[in-house]
């Protein structure tokens, strides 16, 4: 962390931002992700849990250089995050204390927690085929990071909380996976993203593939028909 105290029209405002990536969390990089337009003023914001409009209140602008130059660092060091394949171990949830084991093949249970992620897995390489066309999308997919938490809040909910599946609370769960560190998070989901292409398939249920059987038989024993009678 590096801290600095500043001068502002009505006192002084200390100010505490981040220098490591291991000091972000998932929820932070969230908002930095999904803020449109986004300058040193907002991504200090961010980082530094300050709003904007306290920011503005400080006298010199060339306070903030120290940590725009910080920003910049973890810029670079984000970039680095989306090519580790390192996977932790464990992941302590800070909000009730708790630790969770990492499952090195990732198996997704119970059933909900299953289809809800095979669904997002879905819609985001489906975004992504729209773009770069069907034999290109893997060569540039980058899932954003707001399906990685909503898939994380799937996988870990019956984990952390030891409660039965909840689609809606595993939905609400996503405000405790934006408190996990990003370095521990972001390579944990796109090992789902990248490594368990079978989820990306859309499953036929039982019922729909009953109803294709149904629908072929009678074709195919007319066209038998067709074919015995012209011998």
């Amino acid at each position: 962390m590096i801290e600095k105290t500043l001068k502002t029209t009505s006192g002084k405002l200390r100010v505490s931002i981040p220098t490591q990536l291991n000091e972000v969390t998932l929820g932070q990089m969230m908002d930095l992700q999904q803020t449109s337009d986004l300058n040193d003023i907002d991504a200090i914001s961010i980082l530094s849990g300050i709003p904007v409009d306290q920011l503005k209140t400080v006298l010199d602008f060339n306070d903030f250089l120290l940590f725009g130059n910080v920003v910049q660092s973890l810029s670079h060091q984000i970039a680095q995050l989306y090519n580790s394949d390192i996977i932790p171990d464990l992941i302590n949830f800070p909000t009730n204390k708790i630790t969770v084991k990492v499952m090195k093949n990732l198996s997704i249970e119970p059933v909900g927690a299953f289809m809800a992620s095979r669904e997002i897995i879905a819609d985001e390489i489906s975004e992504c085929i729209k773009t770069y066309g069907e034999e290109n999308w893997q060569d540039y997919f980058n899932p954003s990071l707001k399906a990685c938490c909503q898939l994380l809040a799937h996988y870990f909910y019956c984990k952390a909380t030891g409660k039965p599946y909840n689609e809606y609370e595993a939905e609400e769960f996503t405000a405790e996976i934006k408190k996990l560190r990003v370095m521990e998070a972001l390579p944990i989901a796109k090992h789902f993203f990248i490594c368990y292409p079978n989820l990306s398939k859309q499953k036929i249920s039982f019922w729909q593939r009953l109803r294709r059987l149904w629908k072929k038989k009678p074709a195919s024993a007319h066209s038998k028909n067709l074919n015995t009678s012209t011998l």
